[in-house]
């Protein structure tokens, strides 16, 4: 009969240092919970004995080991790991006992909890960075599926190792170890197909008192349990507002249950049909995964988590197929290593083991995604030279206090949204936070992989326009110049008999109203206007004067009407120029007066009264020759128009029939059909 038989050996100590007297081992895909403790592949307990006393921690903890198992002297299954903890126990007459715990060097990222970001990023990508940080290289990942880019991935106050389980089950990675001499390699899979099958069956043997010399399976019993039939998840995606991005996926092998048991979740954590139909299958294999199994016992060694074997001989021939080892207890006894302390018996090895078929892909359960508690600030960052840094979509980057990794640039985050007072279709407001000023960030349900800007705050740098509390009646829209100094601004004071509203243009102010404009000024008016003024009445123009009127031309003033020119004056006209007074009219001249008419010129004068006409001068001369005098004649310039205001165009309205056909047709997956290009519109 074979030979049984372990041994231990620890990196920095003699093969022959410790002796192995019996160990309690599980194995899973993917981790696991065993008696309130944490499995992370593997986890073994080896109890041990030494004829030296004076081991100690320092000699063995986070030390690689490995664990053989060995028939005739030959290896046939190895453990290889690191020392996860270390205990001294009694010391006996020849002995002294030890015990550990051998897991896999994985564990260690349990150890680390941090919080950052990766950007454009797969998952393989992602956990290779994190298990390379952490000195473990012996890894594989053989996937069917490629898994796509993340635009933006949070890792938020998580253990790496919670982190790793949390990314690798949202994409249906799958992991388990292949041990060889002096290493055990982390290898990851999406599909059964991926895993190594034995070479050899294994024989199924119930016969009680049967004696087999190749290791066998002794008890199988297989399970079948009503799960989950079908699976629809959904999300949505600014993008594409009006597409569900809905998603079905239906069981399979369901004979022996209802197919009316639907999971439905939203959201499904996806932004692409691509991803959601893939995410949503995996979540129907995790549902379905007890749906069949096999539970049993053997006293193969070689039944590791991860290995797919071919079952003979069972005398149910639906058990003699391929199964994959999903969880597995080992249990191995060695009494004889303590042959000086009475110890006697054969070594024993056995198992209990839990499998699936292969042609099922075992997922691992989903892991709970870190929740924001409320929001949090951020500083909005961007490339070196700029002050507004954003998107066509009104996006913004920003850097997050607890992201030690980034370098408060343009590369600190993903692209993030920003909430606006008010957002139509082409229509509302929009302010875009600018580098270097503080936002409130909230989550949408509580997600780390999307924020979005939800308010802003003054802080000790950026103060607010005016200093407070000295101004706390002020309510202040004030923008700040890009690319220069000053700001617009449009303020309000409330304080009472000081209410105001102030208007400040750093250049140019322009209004454009489409109807009527109406002005009530129950007190003064002031306009200054330091350059020039131009006004243009298209129509009528209406003035009133209840008072007096004063007008200061330092200039020329020209006054041009097509039309005719009335002016009327309740008492006296008076107009005085300092040089020459030119009156011309195009057919005659009419002066009028109720009483007297008098021109005087050079001490000589000419008046028109009831009582005559009175001419005075030097002389009068009637018919004797000389000219008429003329004047300067009209020399004025058309006023210049102000310029005009461009309308601005009103949004074209969106081709309603068209839009939705389109969505409809997206949603259903139809082809999609080149337009010809002889083809019009319609």
């Amino acid at each position: 009969m074979a030979r049984l038989s372990f041994r231990l050996t620890v990196e920095g100590l003699a093969d022959d240092t410790l002796v192995v007297h019996e160990y309690q081992g599980v194995e899973s895909l993917s981790d696991s919970t065993q008696a309130g403790l944490r499995c992370y592949g593997f986890r073994y307990e080896i109890k041990l004995a030494s004829r030296q006393s004076g081991l100690t921690a320092l000699e063995l903890v986070d030390k690689t080991a490995q664990l053989e198992i060995l028939r005739d002297d030959l290896v046939v299954q190895r453990v290889h790991g690191i020392v996860r903890q270390f205990s001294k126990g009694d010391i006996g007459h020849h002995h002294t006992f030890y015990s550990l715990t051998l897991v896999p060097a994985l564990e260690r990222l349990s150890l680390r909890q941090n919080s950052r970001i990766f950007q454009l990023k797969t998952v393989p990508e992602i956990l290779s960075i994190v298990l390379q940080e952490m000195g473990i290289n012996d890894y594989a990942f053989s996937l069917k599926r490629e898994c796509a880019q993340r635009e933006f991935c949070v890792q938020y106050r998580e253990t790496d190792i919670d982190f790793l389980h949390r990314l690798a089950a949202e994409e249906g990675l799958v992991y388990h170890f292949i041990h060889e001499e002096g290493k055990h390699t982390l290898f990851f899979s999406d599909d059964s197909q991926s895993l190594t099958k034995r070479e050899t069956p294994i024989p199924y043997n119930v016969l009680a008192g049967g004696v087999m010399e190749s290791p066998y399976v002794s008890q199988l019993t297989q399970h079948s349990q009503t799960e989950v039939s079908h699976s629809a998840l959904q999300d949505y995606s600014f993008k594409k507002p009006s597409y569900s991005f809905a998603q079905q996926a239906q069981g399979r092998e369901m004979d022996y249950q209802q197919a009316t048991y639907e999971h439905f979740d939203a959201p499904g954590r996806f932004k692409d049909d691509i991803s959601g139909k893939a995410f949503n299958q995996i979540r129907l294999e995790y549902l379905r995964r007890e749906a069949r199994t096999a539970t049993g016992k053997s006293n193969h060694p070689g039944l590791q988590a991860g290995t797919k074997f071919d079952l003979q001989e069972h005398l149910d021939d639906s058990a003699n197929r391929d199964w994959v080892v999903v969880q597995v207890h080992h249990q191995g006894q060695q009494p004889q290593a303590l042959e000086e302390e009475g110890g006697s018996g054969a070594t024993t090895y056995s198992n209990q083991f839990t499998l699936i078929p292969a042609d099922v892909t075992w997922r691992a359960t989903p892991q709970a995604k870190p929740q924001v508690d409320g929001p949090c600030m951020a500083l909005v960052v961007g490339p070196d030279g700029e002050e507004i840094f954003c998107d066509e979509h009104g996006r913004v980057k920003l850097h997050f206090p607890w992201d030690r990794y980034s370098n408060g640039d343009e590369h600190s985050s993903c692209w993030v949204r920003v909430s606006q007072g008010w957002a139509g279709s082409q229509y509302g407001m929009i302010a875009i936070p600018r580098i270097g000023h503080e936002v409130i960030v909230s989550f949408l349900n509580g997600d780390p992989d999307q924020p979005i800007v939800t308010g802003r705050t003054y802080h000790a740098t950026n103060k607010a326009p005016y200093a407070l509390p000295d101004n706390k009646t002020k309510t202040v829209l004030r923008s700040e110049t890009h690319q220069g100094e000053g700001f617009n601004e449009l303020s309000f004071e409330d304080q009472a008999a000081q209410e105001k509203i102030y208007l400040h243009a750093q250049k140019d102010l322009d209004a454009l109203v489409l109807n009527d404009a109406t002005a009530h000024i129950k007190h003064d008016q002031h306009l200054t206007v330091d350059n020039d003024q131009f006004t243009h009445v298209k129509h009528n123009q209406h003035l009133t004067v209840e008072g007096e009127s004063r007008e200061s031309v330092k200039g020329s003033c020209i006054l041009m009407v097509d039309g005719s020119l009335h002016v009327k004056s309740g008492q006296v006209w008076t107009n005085e120029s300092g040089d020459e007074i030119h009156i011309k009219a195009g057919q005659k001249v009419v002066i009028e007066a109720g009483s007297e008419i008098t021109v005087t010129a050079g001490g000589s004068f000419v008046k028109v009264d009831p009582a005559g006409v009175h001419l005075s001068g030097a002389g009068v001369n009637l018919n004797s020759g000389g000219s008429a005098g003329s004047g300067s004649g009209f020399s004025g310039d058309l006023p210049l128009l102000p310029g005009e205001l461009e309308l601005q165009k009103s949004p074209a309205p969106p081709q309603t029939i068209l839009y939705q056909a389109l969505l409809q047709a997206e949603e259903a997956r139809v082809p999609a059909v080149k337009v010809c290009p002889l083809a019009g519109d319609a």
